[in-house]
């Protein structure tokens, strides 16, 4: 089966830091891929390279056939991928629904907007009717009118998750999601993440909590010193060898299995 997302033999270092170094990952079309590993393993970096914000060293990546790795980040995004950040940063002065729709702008073009045609218009009235969707079904609807730097962090993740979602993606990569995120609003961001895989979005997650992970993934791949060490369920973390010495330097412990 031909991999959706292909990442053969990257490789990244900053100075005399090896981040990377001969990373190979195959995901497929419609899985829940979690992307793990302790501080400093390389998986944000690996994202950024991904997604075009780190150019490689070596080695190639290729998102449904066709390969990516040498294009810019929002040409890459026009490939069908988006992605959110960590700590999304919102501006003060726009409300959220008005952030949902730069976020359309910023995909698909400004040129239309600025000529004002009826194509333009047309095509805005369907970025705003998009852009409410969304918020509707991340359950932002009631702050729609509210500054969006004014949200709370749970609500700033989501709204990020509705910017990559304006652009039509069909990967979709999230950086710590739930990450101090209210036990309420990580309910629904899981609900949210579950609803677009069943919808047929393929997800690659980076994230810390085991709790998580397990509910949401379908598979593991984890990162340690630059190096994949693990694909494997979620449910064989725990007992996987190689996992418990990323995390402890030892295999006589069971941190997963503490973290769940």
């Amino acid at each position: 089966m031909n991999a959706f997302l292909d990442i053969r033999q990257i490789a990244k270092a900053f100075g005399g830091n090896q981040v990377l170094e001969a990373v190979d990952v195959q995901i497929t079309r419609g899985e829940i891929v979690g992307l793990l590993g302790p501080n400093g393993s390389g998986k944000s970096t690996l994202l950024n390279v991904i997604t075009g914000f780190t150019p490689a060293d070596a080695g190639t990546v290729f998102f449904d056939g066709q390969r990516i790795d040498r294009l810019a980040a929002h040409r890459i995004v026009q490939t069908g991928m988006a992605r959110t950040f960590q700590l999304p940063s919102m501006p003060t002065r726009m409300s959220v629904m008005e952030v949902a729709m730069a976020a359309a702008t910023a995909h698909h073009g400004v040129f239309g907007t600025l000529l004002g045609t009826a194509a333009a218009r047309t095509t805005e009235r369907a970025a705003r009717d998009k852009a409410a969707h969304l918020l509707n079904e991340l359950l932002l609807t009631p702050v729609r009118d509210l500054p969006a730097s004014a949200l709370s962090g749970g609500q700033k993740k989501l709204l990020g998750i509705v910017c990559a979602l304006m652009a039509e993606p069909r990967m979709l990569l999230l950086d710590e999601p739930t990450a101090g995120v209210h036990p309420n609003l990580r309910r629904d961001i899981v609900a949210a993440l579950q609803r677009l895989n069943a919808q047929g979005m393929t997800l690659v997650i980076v994230e810390h909590d085991m709790h998580f992970i397990r509910e949401v993934c379908t598979r593991c791949v984890v990162l340690d010193r630059g190096h994949i060490v693990a694909s494997c369920r979620p449910d064989q973390l725990a007992s996987n060898e190689r996992v418990l010495q990323a995390y402890l330097g030892s295999a006589g412990a069971h941190p997963l299995e503490a973290s769940a």
